[in-house]
């Protein structure tokens, strides 16, 4: 009986500590996944904006037959590179720069003094959107 006693009793003590070495065993849960929108910059709207406005610029200097028109493109394509690589977020502003430049080709055809308007507003929108986000987000 002293023997069933001792021995339901070293079992006890043994259960706990295999019990731990189980939980010990088995890996730790991942941690939870943290929402896309906590990832992003936090120039990420000013950013999207910059993209509509270099689609748009893009539409319209071709348009306009300015010297640099395809440097709105390459400009994007940089823009891409150092911001973007690939995922969600690179298409996110590939649609913004297609939606900057579908815009003006629905609405002009040729180079009209109100295309030469918009793309003076928009070079001055775009610079104060870079020296806004370099002034504030970079070293």
């Amino acid at each position: 009986m002293i023997r069933r006693a001792l021995f339901a009793l070293m079992l006890g003590l043994a259960l706990p500590t295999a019990a731990a070495a189980q939980r010990a065993a088995t890996p730790p849960p991942p941690p939870p996944a943290v929402p896309e929108a906590l990832l992003q910059a936090p120039y990420e709207p000013q950013l999207l904006r910059l993209a509509e406005i270099m689609g748009a610029l893009h539409y319209l200097r071709t348009l306009c037959t300015a010297p640099d028109t395809g440097a709105w493109r390459r400009e994007m394509q940089a823009l891409l590179d150092a911001e973007a690589g690939s995922g969600e977020r690179r298409e996110r502003l590939t649609l913004r720069f297609n939606r900057g430049y579908a815009g003006f080709e629905q609405t002009h055809r040729s180079c009209t003094p109100a295309a030469q308007v918009a793309t003076r507003r928009y070079l001055d929108e775009g610079q104060r959107i870079v020296a806004d986000i370099t002034s504030r987000f970079v070293n």
